[in-house]
């Protein structure tokens, strides 16, 4: 990753005064932020977890309350993130790894780039491990699983910012506030590659392969709340109905990402906007972390006008509603609120992949690497995974109950078992593949009935 934007958590500061000049200037910076280009040379990754406090229940792993947020804090101390801890020296853990965490309490573990898979897990896993000590010092648990199958959603982050987002996606449905509280993600981030033809093909690649391995790495078939449907992965379920002009761009018929991604960025709906008065650089305004939640702001209704875009904003639509014009941050913080199953954050950032059980977390991570470790193999992968392109809703429904998309997923792992950086990953994909071939989820599971 050459540059990596804010983390959504991290309001980052003050809006900018300067005024962008026009649609033009806002197209030409979002293609250059998003889009950092260079040699594709490394790779990181983050890893999320559901959480719960207290005893373990027979009911179910996340059958317990959900952390209190000064507890939280408290095990995590100077890598506390200040979304919850507002003065945090939030360091990163000793590998590397930043702690930030979700509206629902899920916690995230967001990698150090490093030159190879092998470094990035074999740290990844240092930093989880401690992690785990941290949090159990405060009897909180993590727990390895895509979505939560025992309690409702609830947000325990009072932060304007998810305050905004949940308003905004309560008026489509449920899957907002699910998405949101109650699921998981492992996310993998590449480089974009070293000139705008580079570029292209991983990008394309990146999504052509995307239902295989959504389908290859699927284990989320329970998600409490949700509306009834067999689903192989719930959690992509949730993205897929959200909001899609924010989470579904035609990017597979992009022949240029960075030209067409900053098109489509302008003309996504504002899903909030910072006032002067809310939160900054990650911490709480007017607010203090007690009783194991924020505190609310008097300041921090950051909702956005309805249905309106960014490029509405930039041209003067909302003089009346906002006050004013955006600036470059107004367009930084703009950029973290797209959720597309890729998204250019200077480096291509790998969204569709639940989260896996905690002992094959690094198989998607070796995955990725291989099958885009080379042009060719980028090539070969895209040709190979090329039938099942668009087919997210299909590759979520139905995952290795698909025959096709059993087929497809088996033989994207096999050939990147075939390219694998170490000896040790070209087993750990070999397993995966034949566990595909078998119609088996990441946790041992048969899948649904084959087509």
């Amino acid at each position: 990753m050459a540059v990596t934007l804010e983390h959504p958590e991290s309001t980052g500061s003050a809006p900018a005064s300067e005024e962008l000049s026009s649609r033009a200037a806002a197209e030409a910076y979002v293609g250059g932020v998003c889009f950092k280009l260079g040699p594709p040379t490394l790779i990181g990754a983050e890893l999320e977890w559901l959480t719960v406090q207290g005893e373990c229940s027979a009911s179910g792993p996340t059958a317990a309350p959900r952390p209190r947020l000064a507890a939280l804090a408290a095990a995590l101390g100077p890598y506390a993130p200040r979304s919850i801890a507002p003065d945090s020296t939030a360091l990163p853990l000793p590998g590397g790894s930043r702690v930030t965490m979700e509206p629902g309490g899920q916690i995230e573990l967001s990698s150090a780039p490093f030159a190879t898979a092998a470094e990035l897990c074999e740290r990844l896993s240092e930093d989880a491990g401690l992690l785990t000590e941290l949090l159990g010092s405060r009897s909180i648990r993590v727990i390895s699983a895509s979505a939560d199958a025992d309690r409702h959603p609830e947000r325990v982050l009072r932060l304007p910012r998810y305050r905004a987002m949940e308003q905004c996606f309560g008026g489509i449905g449920p899957f907002g506030k699910l998405m949101m509280c109650n699921t998981a993600a492992t996310q993998v981030s590449v480089d974009a590659g070293a000139d705008a033809a580079q570029v292209a093909a991983r990008w394309t690649a990146t999504h052509v392969i995307g239902p295989a391995l959504l389908a290859a790495f699927a284990c989320s078939p329970v998600l409490r709340g949700a509306p009834a449907g067999a689903w192989a992965s719930q959690r992509m379920r949730t993205w897929l109905r959200l909001d899609n002009s924010r989470a579904r761009p035609p990017a597979e018929d992009w022949s240029d990402p960075i030209a067409s991604y900053a098109r489509w960025a302008l003309d996504v709906p504002l899903l909030c906007v910072r006032r002067p008065d809310g939160s900054a650089n990650g911490s709480v305004a007017n607010g203090s972390v007690a009783n194991g939640s924020v505190a609310n702001g008097s300041g921090d209704n950051w909702s956005a006008p309805p249905c309106a875009t960014f490029a509405d904003w930039l041209g003067g639509a909302l003089d009346d509603e906002i006050g004013r014009r955006p600036g470059l941050a107004d367009l930084d913080y703009h950029l973290t609120t797209l959720f597309p199953p890729v998204r250019a954050s200077g480096h291509l950032e790998i969204r569709y992949i639940d989260a896996q059980p905690e002992d094959v977390w690094a198989v998607p991570v070796h995955a990725v690497d291989a099958l885009l470790s080379t042009p060719e193999i980028v090539a070969e992968a895209t040709a190979l995974a090329a039938p099942l392109t668009g087919r997210w809703l299909d590759a979520a429904r139905q995952g290795l109950a698909d025959s096709q998309i059993r087929e497809i997923a088996a033989d994207i792992l096999a050939l990147a078992a075939a390219h694998a950086a170490t000896p040790a990953a070209a087993t750990q994909l070999e397993t995966a593949a034949r566990r595909c071939r078998a119609s088996l989820t990441p946790s041992g599971e048969r899948a649904g009935a084959s087509s």
